[in-house]
């Protein structure tokens, strides 16, 4: 019983402190104004301690804790759904996409899923939350530009899902240390 507990407290012990740093990056992130991509990046990459060592369940309810206390404490709308909707849960996703064959089917799904995430995230910012002058900011950008930051968010992910999948690997093949006999 006492091994049970302890694994338990560990778990929310693990999954509070990645919780909590992860909303710290995220405010972060908005401070600096120019992470509005990049800090939930980094933050999707602090799933991956609880999805290898306690799996999807327990990293998705890390995943959960951040959204909401990002979508409660972030100032910055994009950033935080940016988090909710398109990056926080694809680690979680990601498992299960790999398992799709051959590759460029599994790359068009991922590129999909990405996708609908991200047109969902606008969608939201643009009828629902509406910050002020972005209506106007997207009439004005023009559809080239549009183009050309719809493209660099792809390339983007890609390099994420290519990070993912190497720290994925070094944290599986990492020396673990042995408890006392």
């Amino acid at each position: 019983m006492e091994a049970l507990r302890n694994t338990q407290s560990r778990r929310i012990a693990l999954c509070g402190v990645l919780a909590a740093l992860g909303v710290a990056l995220l405010l972060a992130g908005s401070a600096l104004g120019i992470a509005t991509y990049a800090a939930p990046m980094l933050v999707c990459f602090l799933l991956l301690p609880a999805l290898e060592d306690y799996g999807p369940a327990t990293a998705l309810t890390q995943y959960a804790a951040t959204a909401l206390l990002a979508l409660l404490l972030v100032p910055e709308p994009e950033l935080s759904l940016f988090y909710a909707l398109a990056l926080g849960p694809y680690p979680v996703v990601r498992v299960r996409l790999e398992r799709l064959r051959p590759p460029p089917v599994r790359w068009a799904v991922k590129f999909l899923c990405f996708n609908a995430a991200v047109a969902a995230v606008y969608a939201l910012l643009l009828f629902v939350f509406s910050p002020p002058g972005m209506m106007q900011e997207f009439a004005a950008a023009g559809a080239p530009y549009l183009a050309g930051l719809a493209l660099l968010i792809n390339l983007a992910f890609f390099l994420c899902d290519r990070a993912l999948q190497a720290l994925s690997y070094l944290y599986r093949t990492r020396p673990r240390r042995r408890p006392p006999h």
